[in-house]
């Protein structure tokens, strides 16, 4: 078993898909260990994208906390069977215009990296799901006190012996 953080990002959360996008995660056996909705600033924001620009450059490290910061967010931590990796799997790839159909991205995004490198913006793409177990771990220390997450049993880890 393994948690993960998912923030539904400002664009998700104006467009009223917090619901639809969470029962993804719900209707393939997620648990919800911690939830809360958060209008993050600017220095949380660049916590919270510690090496964007590092990876990225700084231009891209501006864009993103500006749509970060632009709206509420919903942090959420997830707990299930190597949760990183599936959840990353259900949410699709970075890009909307390349992700996969059946994804998160692929299904409720179409913008792509050339559009909003043209608006100057970042990349509308309704989520973020961490990118491997350790930056997981980092990013839940962030956005969650550790009273703020629960352990407790679903239904399916009654029936399955999780």
């Amino acid at each position: 078993m393994e948690r993960t953080l998912i923030v539904i990002k400002p664009d998700g959360v104006q467009r009223s898909l917090v619901g639809r996008l969470l029962q993804r995660f719900e209707d393939v056996g997620f648990k919800i260990v911690g939830m809360k909705m958060v209008w993050i600033d600017e220095d949380f924001a660049k916590k919270h994208y510690f090496d964007l620009a590092e990876r990225r450059g700084e231009h891209v490290l501006n864009n993103m906390v500006n749509l970060m910061t632009e709206g509420p967010v919903v942090a959420i931590a997830l707990e299930g069977v190597e949760a990183v990796e599936n959840v990353r799997r259900i949410v699709g790839g970075t890009e909307p215009k390349s992700a996969a159909p059946g994804t998160i991205r692929g299904d409720f995004a179409h913008h792509s990296f050339a559009y909003t490198d043209s608006k100057d913006q970042g990349i509308r793409n309704l989520i973020h799901a961490s990118g491997n177990s350790d930056e997981a771990k980092q990013e839940l220390k962030l956005w969650f006190d550790e009273k703020e997450l629960h352990s407790y049993k679903i239904d399916q880890e009654k029936h399955h012996g999780f």
